[in-house]
């Protein structure tokens, strides 16, 4: 099995994983609607769905989403696993897909297959732990109740269910996919391995912004 060594020698091993590269940062249980068109990924949800194995989406730090310039792209350190939840093939062609993030990797190397697929050697990172929200960032979760009210009522549901309003890491996750913050935040949010803090900057953000007084 392939494998990095660690600076105490150890071997931690990896795993290899199709990716999807993308200019959208998906989190652990966020939610993830992509219209596919492009043979390499349709080949790929062919795989997913005939295997019932997950594929990577990784934020692009460089280059595109679409095409094959393989020294023009540069993909951020860490992704997250994503799951197939729903396929939609009725248009000829093209494929209407709702996914599911899951666990967060951190590619290690990754080249690109002869029909433009990247494939990732990625090591798992640890999920985050389930975590009770102190009462000084109730209402960061009190905010994002009237936040998902709000958008129902619009016919908008953006999160999976169930949700978590009790636990930190939903709570920032969830926050963080919806707030007007550039890509590169996103991506250093989903990143920090302390769901608490990724709730406090989070809470900040909202109170700087006015959202929560």
């Amino acid at each position: 099995m392939p494998g990095i060594e660690t600076a105490q020698g150890a071997t931690v091993p990896t795993q290899a994983l199709p990716l999807f590269p993308l200019q959208t940062v998906l989190f652990p249980g966020g939610q993830l609607r992509l219209k596919i068109f492009e043979a390499r990924y349709l080949d790929l949800m062919a795989d997913c769905l005939r295997q019932q194995s997950a594929f990577g989406v990784i934020a692009l730090r460089q280059g595109s989403e679409v095409g094959r310039d393989e020294a023009g792209v540069k993909f951020e350190p860490v992704g997250v696993a994503a799951e197939l939840l729903e396929v939609d093939g009725e248009q000829a062609g093209i494929l209407h897909v709702r996914c599911s993030g899951r666990r967060r990797f951190e590619l290690q190397s990754c080249a690109q297959a002869a029909d433009g697929l990247w494939m990732g050697q990625v090591q798992w990172l640890d999920d985050d732990a389930p975590q009770a929200i102190p009462p000084e960032l109730k209402p960061a979760a009190e905010g994002l109740a009237k936040a998902i009210h709000s958008l129902a009522e619009q016919g908008n549901k953006p999160f999976l269910e169930p949700y978590g309003l009790d636990d930190a890491a939903w709570v920032a996750n969830r926050w963080c996919e919806i707030l007007p913050i550039p890509l590169a935040a996103k991506q250093k949010l989903m990143e920090l391995d302390s769901p608490l803090m990724r709730l406090q900057i989070v809470d900040e953000f909202l109170r700087g912004k006015g959202v929560l007084e």
